[in-house]
C-alpha cells in the first residue's frame, strides 16, 4: 500500500502579510475567495514543483481562475486578472504522484506584471481591500442576503444546515457575499464577476441578483419533487391497493385467470398492427377493463369490444394476382360467356397494375335468377386472389343491419359490412352485396340510405360503424352489388354503381353451360361418373324449352339433377350397362311436357296480339286479348292489371275510336259495344307502359276482323295522337322472343340503336321492324286481307 507525505501548518492568529510578489497556481472551473477554504487537486508538473517549493517557505501563493478550463498548457493571457491570495493549509501527496492541497483564502489581489514562467508563474500583486462603508443600506442588503441564503439552504438537498447558521455570524458585508458565492453552484464567469467587485454595495446586489435565479430554479425543482414525490406515493398506494385486490381475487379465485386474461388483452394489442386513433381507443378502453370488476354489467360489453377492434384486419390486406391472362382463364372455366363483365374485370387488373393505390370499383350486375350472378362473385375473387364474402340483403329494413348498433343496447354488435370484413381476414376482400333490390324500409330506418355511405369512394375511406365509433377504411374493398331489376333501387344508391347487365342465355348458350358445367357438378355431386351418364345435346335442348323456359339455367340444374338420380337409383341397385339419355327418355324420367308453344293457336282469332314484357326473371311474352259484346260503350279490363297498363289500354281504345273513320267503322260502333280487354295468367301482377302497341294491335284486329301474323310480337308505348315511344330492357325481350320461336319483332324506332346490345346468335332468325306510328300496324303486323278466306272478312 502506498503511504501519504502530510505536511501540515495552521497559521494562527491574524492573516499573514502578503508579499508583492507570489507564485502564481492556475485553477481549473472553480474561483477561490478570501477567508474560504477549498480542497485543490494539483497535477500539471510546473504546478506541483510550485507547490513543492512553496510550503518549505511561507506557504502563500496566488490563486488565479483560467478562462477556458480545457487549456492544457496556460499562458499568461489565459488567467483572469483578478485571483486571490492564499495560505496553502494542507498538503497530501496521493499515491498516483498528484498533490492535493487545502487552500485558504486570504485576500483579493490584481496580477501587475508576470515576472516568471518557468518553472513556474510568479507575478507582481496588488491587494483589492473592500471598499465602501457599513451604512443602513448595505445592512439591508445583508438582512435580504441572509434571509435568501436561509431559504436555499432549505431546499437545496447538497447545502448543509450549518451554512446559515454562519451566515448569521458574519458582520462583515464582504465577507458575506464572498461566502454565499462560494456556496452557489455558478459559473466560473459569475463567480469571477463577484470577485472583481470590492465595493461593498455593488457585490451585494450582484450577490442578490445570482441568489434570486439560484432560488427560483431550486424552488421549481421542489415543486417537481414534490410532484414526483406525490406520484410516486399515489403509485406505490396504488400498487398496494393493486396487491391487495390480487390477494383478494385469488382468495375468491377468479385472480390468476383475470391478470392472466388482461395481459393476454394487453399483449395482443401490442403484437396486432393499429392505426393511431384505433390504438388509442382501445389502450383507453384496455384501462377501463382492467379497473372493472368482473361482476359490473359493463364488463362483457368492454370485452367483445376490445375482440372486435382486435379481430379486424385494420391495415391487413391480401396481395392482389394482377397477371391478366391467369385471371382470364379462371373466369372462363367458371363462367361460359359473359364477355362485357369479364372484360370489365380484365380492365380493372390492368389499371391495378398500374396504379397500384387505385380505388375499389362498385359495380352492381343487374338480369333474372340463375344466370350467374352471384357465382360470379366469386370467379371474381379467385382471379384477383382475393377473399370473398357475401351478404344477402333480400328484405333488410333496419338501418342497424348495415351500421351496426350502438354500444348502449343490450347484445348490440357491428352492422354487417364490419362483420363481413371481419369474417374475410383482410381489409380488400371482393364483397358481394346480394339482393340489393329488395331492401325494405319502415319506422327503424332506410337501409338503402345506410349503404350510401359504404358505396361511394370519396366517403367510404372513413366508414363509421355504430358499434365501432371508429373510422374503418372500406376503400380496397371491391364492392358488388347485385339486382334482378334496378327499378326498385334509389336513384342516388343507383348513381354510386356502375351497372353491368347480365341477360338471360340462349337455347345454344344453355346447351355449352349444361355440357361444360351443370351436368359434370351434378354428376359428381350423385356419384356418378361420365361413364354411367351421358346426355345428347337433343335432350338438353329439349329440356331447356318444354321443361324450363327460364332466363337463367337453375331450373335447368334442377332438372339434371332430376335424371341424375334416377340413374343412381338403378345403378345402386345393380346397373351396369351405361346410361345414355335421349329426348325419347325425358317422358319417363321428367313427366309430361310442362311448356309448349301455343303461339299460331291463340293468334288465330281475330283480336290477340303477342306482347314483350321485361320482368324481374328476365323477357317473357304475354298475349293480349280483346273482344266485344253489344253494350253501352264499357271498357272492361282484367288480368291483375296495374295503373299504368290501365292507362295503356284506356290510350290504346282512344287512338282506335279517333281512327274509327278510316277504318269504315259506324260512327255509333263504339257506343253500342263494350270492349273486354284480357291479359292471360291473371294471377299474376302486370304493370308498365310497353304493352300499349300490342293491346292497339289487338284493338285492332278485333275491329277489322284481321288476325294479327302468329309469329310476330311487338313492344312499345303509345300517345294518343298514336305515336310509338321507346321502352326498355330490349335485349331481354328479344331473348324471349327468340325462346319462344318466333320469327318477327316490331319495335319503336328509338330503339333502334339498342340492337347494338343484342347478341349476335339472338339477332340471327330474328326479323326487327321498326315502327313509328299506329298506323303501320295494319301493314306490319296484321295477316294481309287478300290473304284471308271468304268467309273471315268482315
Amino acid at each position: 500500500m502506498a503511504t501519504q507525505e502530510v505536511v501540515q501548518n495552521t497559521p494562527t492568529g491574524a492573516d499573514p502579510q502578503i508579499p508583492p510578489e507570489l507564485p502564481i497556481l492556475p485553477m481549473r472551473g472553480s474561483v477561490l475567495f478570501p477567508h474560504v477554504i477549498i480542497p485543490i487537486l494539483v497535477g500539471q508538473e510546473k504546478s506541483m514543483r510550485l507547490v513543492d517549493e512553496v510550503v518549505m517557505g511561507n506557504r502563500i501563493i496566488g490563486i488565479v481562475a483560467l478562462k477556458n478550463r480545457e487549456v492544457e498548457d496556460p499562458r499568461p493571457e489565459d488567467f483572469f486578472p483578478v485571483g486571490t491570495a492564499a495560505v496553502i493549509a494542507k498538503m497530501i501527496k496521493l499515491p498516483d504522484g498528484t498533490i492535493s492541497i487545502m487552500a485558504q483564502g486570504l485576500e483579493r489581489i490584481r496580477l501587475s506584471q508576470i515576472t516568471q514562467t518557468d518553472p513556474y508563474f510568479r507575478a507582481s500583486v496588488e491587494p483589492l481591500p473592500d471598499a465602501g462603508e457599513q451604512d443602513k443600506e448595505v445592512e439591508a442588503l445583508m438582512v435580504n442576503l441572509r434571509r435568501l441564503f436561509q431559504k436555499a439552504v432549505e431546499l437545496s438537498p447538497n447545502l448543509p444546515a450549518e451554512l446559515s447558521i454562519l451566515a448569521l455570524n458574519i458582520d462583515e458585508s464582504g465577507m458575506l457575499a464572498d461566502m454565499v458565492t462560494s456556496n452557489l453552484n455558478l459559473s466560473v464567469e459569475e463567480k469571477q464577476e463577484v470577485l472583481e467587485a470590492t465595493e461593498a454595495k455593488a457585490r451585494l446586489r450582484r450577490v442578490t441578483e445570482l441568489l434570486t435565479g439560484q432560488l427560483e430554479a431550486l424552488e421549481l425543482s421542489s415543486q417537481i419533487q414534490d410532484q414526483v414525490k406525490a406520484g410516486m406515493e399515489k403509485g406505490q398506494r396504488e400498487y398496494y391497493l393493486r396487491e391487495q385486490l390480487k390477494a383478494i381475487q385469488q382468495e375468491l379465485g377468479e385472480g390468476d385467470e383475470r391478470t392472466q386474461e388482461i395481459e393476454e388483452l394487453r399483449q395482443r394489442l401490442e403484437e396486432t398492427p393499429l392505426p393511431d386513433e384505433t390504438r388509442e381507443v382501445a389502450l383507453r378502453e384496455l384501462g377501463r377493463f382492467s379497473r372493472m370488476p368482473p361482476a359490473a354489467a359493463e364488463y362483457s360489453v368492454v370485452r367483445t369490444y376490445l375482440e372486435w377492434i382486435l379481430e379486424l384486419p385494420w391495415l391487413k390486406s391480401t396481395d392482389d394476382r394482377l397477371d391478366t391472362t391467369a385471371a382470364e382463364q379462371i373466369l372462363d372455366e367458371d363462367h361460359y360467356d359473359l364477355e362485357k363483365v369479364k372484360k370489365r374485370i380484365l380492365e380493372y387488373l390492368a389499371v391495378r397494375k398500374l396504379k397500384r393505390d387505385m380505388k375499389g370499383p362498385i359495380l352492381c350486375f343487374v338480369g333474372p335468377p340463375g344466370v350467374g350472378k352471384t357465382s360470379l362473385g366469386h370467379s371474381i375473387a379467385a382471379a384477383l386472389g382475393r377473399k370473398f364474402v357475401r351478404i344477402s340483403l333480400g328484405g333488410i329494413r333496419d338501418e342497424a343491419e348495415v351500421r351496426g348498433h350502438r354500444r348502449t343496447y343490450v347484445g348490440a354488435l357491428p352492422g354487417r359490412i364490419i362483420q363481413g370484413i371481419r369474417k374475410a381476414g383482410s381489409n380488400n376482400p371482393v364483397f358481394m352485396l346480394d339482393e340489393v333490390d329488395k331492401i325494405g324500409a319502415d319506422f327503424r330506418g332506410d337501409p338503402s340510405a345506410a349503404l350510401l355511405e359504404v358505396l361511394d369512394p370519396e366517403q367510404n375511406t372513413s366508414f363509421s360503424d355504430h358499434y365501432l365509433e371508429i373510422p374503418f377504411d372500406l376503400s380496397r374493398v371491391m364492392f358488388i352489388a347485385t339486382a334482378n331489376i334496378l327499378d326498385p333501387v334509389p336513384p342516388a344508391l343507383r348513381d354510386r354503381m356502375e351497372v353491368l347487365e347480365l341477360p338471360g342465355y340462349t337455347d345454344s348458350e344453355k346447351l355449352q353451360i349444361a355440357k361444360r358445367y351443370l351436368i359434370p357438378k351434378e354428376l359428381d355431386a350423385h356419384g356418378l361418373t361420365a361413364d354411367q351418364l351421358s346426355f345428347a345435346d337433343d335432350a338438353i335442348l329439349r329440356i331447356t324449352s318444354s321443361y324450363t323456359r327460364e332466363a337463367g339455367v337453375r331450373n335447368l340444374e334442377r332438372e339434371i339433377a332430376t335424371i341424375c338420380r334416377a340413374v343412381a337409383k338403378e345403378v345402386s341397385e345393380g346397373r351396369t350397362e351405361p346410361a345414355s339419355i335421349t329426348t325419347e327418355d325425358l317422358h319417363a324420367l321428367l313427366g309430361p311436357v310442362k311448356f309448349y308453344s301455343e303461339v299460331a293457336e291463340r293468334t288465330s282469332q281475330p283480336g290477340v296480339a303477342i306482347g314483350l314484357a321485361w320482368t324481374s326473371t328476365g323477357g317473357d311474352i304475354l298475349f293480349v286479348e280483346a273482344t266485344k259484346m253489344p253494350g253501352k260503350g264499357n271498357l272492361i279490363l282484367t288480368g291483375h292489371l296495374g295503373e299504368v297498363m290501365k292507362e295503356s289500354a284506356e290510350a290504346a281504345l282512344s287512338a282506335i275510336r279517333s281512327r274509327s273513320r278510316e277504318m269504315g267503322l259506324p260512327e255509333d260502333y263504339f257506343l253500342k259495344q263494350d270492349i273486354h280487354i284480357h291479359v292471360p295468367a291473371g294471377a299474376i301482377p302486370k304493370d308498365g307502359p310497353s304493352a300499349g302497341i300490342t293491346m292497339y294491335t289487338a284493338l285492332y284486329s278485333l275491329v277489322t276482323g284481321r288476325p294479327v301474323q302468329s309469329e310476330i310480337a311487338m313492344t312499345g308505348e303509345i300517345t294518343l295522337r298514336g305515336q310509338v315511344l321507346q321502352v326498355g330492357g330490349i335485349k331481354e325481350k328479344a331473348l324471349a322472343a327468340k325462346r319462344a320461336g318466333l320469327k318477327g319483332v316490331l319495335l319503336p324506332e328509338r330503339n333502334a340503336k339498342d340492337l347494338e346490345d343484342v347478341p349476335e346468335e339472338i339477332r340471327q332468325g330474328l326479323d326487327f321492324k321498326f315502327i313509328r306510328s299506329v298506323d303501320e300496324i295494319s301493314e306490319l303486323a296484321l295477316v294481309p286481307e287478300e290473304a284471308l278466306l271468304p268467309q273471315e272478312r268482315l
